[in-house]
């Protein structure tokens, strides 16, 4: 099996997900449509941006990280628990090229969550940015997006099936609401608001709200989300590499290939 069809089965399993579809692309839109109605239609000060722009990439922001981290850590630590992954390796395969195809599926799921947010905004809301910004903010957010992949495989390699969606979804609403994507960082208390800008889920809003405001990224948001990328990719390797954290499958291999024949 070549790489390009491992690339194209994990993209097709992550998209047909049903979780993924309501908190990745769904609840993302909803929410934005209600701040953005609540909270976005007041006056705004000389270089801020409108609520509704500064909503949009927060929420665009928000649906991007769950999109990778849900394709990512429970569904590698569940094909752990049936013994995929270990069936996987007895193709004639690198293991590099499997978790690199997870990767880059998780990082396309992202797409989708991002712009229909801006779509939503676009059409709902009026927003209007020129066609270069839109670009621009997609592309950066979508790139930006693949730290949490990371931290995704992190997680999948490192702990059991049980234990994988709720401690990705603890990490994602808790980075969410500590980053700044829930209320604007600018009103959060002092000592938060100076946590706030080491987070990667800020930096990941950051290059599109520094986009939307018609300023380029700044270096310390892309250092930053470089660095947590490094971070989160060396965690990735040691849980990958380490034998304690990979448990004997406990399901025969018939309800294995039960499982990848049903996806």
């Amino acid at each position: 099996m070549k790489t390009t069809a491992i690339l194209r089965l994990e993209t097709v399993r992550m998209l047909r997900d049903p979780k993924y579809l309501a908190l990745a692309v769904l609840a993302p839109i909803g929410f934005y449509l209600l701040f953005a109605t609540l909270f976005g239609g007041g006056p705004t000060r000389p270089g801020e941006l409108p609520g509704t722009v500064e909503i949009m990439v927060a929420m665009a922001a928000y649906g991007a990280i769950w999109a990778v981290l849900s394709t990512t850590g429970p569904r590698i630590s569940e094909e752990r628990q049936i013994g995929w992954l270990t069936q996987v390796r007895a193709m004639p395969l690198r293991a590099s090229s499997v978790i690199g195809a997870k990767i880059v599926a998780s990082v396309l799921t992202a797409l989708p969550a991002i712009v229909l947010v801006c779509l939503t905004a676009a059409i709902v809301k009026g927003v209007s940015l020129s066609a270069g910004q839109w670009v621009s903010l997609v592309a950066a957010m979508w790139v930006g997006s693949a730290a949490f992949a990371m931290l995704g495989i992190a997680i999948g390699f490192a702990v059991g099936a049980d234990a994988a969606y709720p401690l990705s979804y603890g990490l994602y609403m808790a980075l969410s609401a500590l980053g700044g994507l829930w209320v604007p960082p600018d009103i959060l208390p002092a000592g938060m608001k100076d946590a706030a800008v080491w987070l990667p889920t800020y930096n990941l809003a950051k290059l599109g709200w520094d986009i939307a405001g018609g300023s380029v990224p700044t270096l310390a948001s892309v250092a930053n989300l470089f660095g947590w990328t490094l971070v989160f990719g060396c965690l990735a390797l040691l849980a990958y590499r380490a034998p304690s954290l990979r448990p004997r499958p406990r399901r025969k291999r018939r309800a294995v290939l039960a499982a990848a024949t049903a996806e």
